[in-house]
């Protein structure tokens, strides 16, 4: 399995690199936060680090840490525009549960 860009979140993401002028891809991960437990984090990577498991889609990069790895695989990072609202949306199927505020969550790992 692996950790997948729907062609809308690749989209976007190869144009913020493209005006920001640098960057490799995308790193995603989790951290502990929240009152369900874990929460993604999510930012431009301009390196990878050697630790860095490497998945590539729609020709974008994602870079994830190896302890992110079993909370976020088979996870696709989509982008929508919904209304006035646009962002990120994570599709993970290891998503056990979610806190009321919708910032953190729970995995069956």
């Amino acid at each position: 399995m692996s950790v997948t860009l729907s062609e809308p979140a690749a989209q976007h993401v190869a144009g913020f690199l493209a005006k920001r002028g640098k960057g490799v891809g995308i790193r995603l991960g989790v951290k502990t936060s929240g009152c369900s437990g874990l929460a993604y984090k999510l930012e431009f990577a301009d390196d990878a680090l050697p630790e860095d498991l490497v998945f590539e889609s729609h020709g974008v990069k994602v870079l994830i840490d190896p302890k992110s790895l079993p909370y976020l695989e088979g996870t696709e990072l989509d982008y929508a525009k919904e209304g006035l609202n646009e962002g990120f949306k994570f599709n993970n199927p290891n998503v056990k549960g979610e806190c009321g505020c919708g910032e953190s969550f729970t995995t069956t790992t």
